[in-house]
């Protein structure tokens, strides 16, 4: 489960040219403005919490109701989104101790007066969600089960919960990894295994039924057929993108899927970046999602990252790409860098 809201420490507080009111925290590689007035320090503890929260219906988060209310399906709450405030982006909410103890303490009943370690997780406590869009009913179909447990779900963290990892992975030989373009659609996992054939979103396994969106792509890429000639249990996994589908940004003509995965699943191993080439572009006649940099060296920081993520779509050049997915050869690094220009315009 992510980890939407947990304790950190303010590693700086930096000015914001031509304001008064408002100062910029950095919390592990996040940026967050903050209020002046609020007294922030250098190594305070807090809470953050990540974009993509939903924080509930408590006086401590009324201040968001103008720019941040939603609703959830039934659920009321507070969406957290990249914004820009005096040309400065903010990313996530920073929430003294004092206060999340007493909206924890609310919400069980009790005063709430736990130790609270730097990188507790208190998502639970604060009863924070994270934030769904409401899924098309083609896309939603009906549910077979819960997402199998023998296949990895398609999670990347972010760059900027990684910053101590980042600067061990510096280290490693020049060319380690590959850069592929993160598309905006929706997670598509196909597998087959034991002889069945299966078909998940996200976070569950559906059942085939008319007009969902997931199946019909399967069986017109003839995906059943293609994987069970391999004779081996095996996953692929990928963006479905299309018509329909998160508005269709590529501007293409029905739905296809682009392949990011493939996952032996009896040895419970990724296939490495030749092994899934050779799989899914010469074995099974399939595409990849673009990969633009075969052989990559990290750039000096996490800033230079994001940057690097702002761009120009590989398969529309009008339209600005979600970000990018960075990965070693041999697949045991695995991170994303989500474009600021794109998150500043999601709605």
């Amino acid at each position: 489960m992510r980890k939407l809201a947990s304790i950190q420490k303010i590693k700086e507080i930096l000015p914001i040219e031509g304001a008064d009111a408002i100062e910029l925290a950095i919390v592990n590689g996040w940026k967050v403005v903050v209020a002046k007035n609020v007294g922030h320090k250098v190594g305070d503890k807090v809470v953050y919490c990540e974009i993509d929260s939903f924080l509930p219906i408590e006086p401590e988060f009324e201040f968001l109701r103008k720019s941040s209310y939603k609703k959830m399906g039934e659920e009321e709450g507070f969406r957290l989104k990249t914004i820009k405030l005096r040309g400065q982006v903010s990313q996530g909410l920073i929430l003294p101790l004092k206060e999340a103890m007493e909206v924890a303490g609310r919400r069980e009943g009790i005063q709430h007066l736990g130790i609270w370690e730097e990188g507790d997780d208190v998502t639970e406590l604060l009863g924070i969600l994270k934030y769904e869009p409401p899924i098309p009913a083609d896309l939603a179909g009906k549910v077979k089960g819960q997402f199998p447990g023998f296949i990895p779900k398609t999670d990347e963290e972010r760059i900027q919960n990684l910053p101590e990892e980042f600067e061990e992975w510096k280290n490693l030989p020049e060319n380690s990894f590959y850069v592929t373009e993160k598309l905006d659609g929706g997670s598509a996992t196909y597998y087959y295994k034991d002889g069945e054939f299966g078909v998940c979103s996200r976070n569950l396994e559906l059942l085939e039924t008319e007009g969902n969106t997931f199946w019909k792509v399967a069986r017109e890429m003839k995906l059943e057929e293609k994987l069970a000639v391999l004779g081996k249990n095996v996953s692929i996994q990928g963006e479905l993108i299309g018509e329909g589908i998160q508005g269709n940004p590529y501007k293409i003509k029905g739905q296809t899927v682009k392949f990011f995965n493939a996952f032996d699943i009896d040895s419970h191993e990724y296939f490495n970046l030749p092994m899934f080439r050779i799989l899914i572009e010469e074995t099974l006649g399939l595409e990849t999602v673009p990969i633009l940099h075969l052989n990559f060296t990290l750039l000096e920081s996490i800033g230079d990252i994001l940057q690097m993520a702002e761009g120009k779509s590989s398969l529309n050049e009008k339209t600005e790409r979600e970000g990018l997915v960075i990965r070693s050869h041999d697949r045991t690094i695995s991170f994303k860098a989500i474009s600021n220009k794109f998150l500043l315009k999601e709605k």
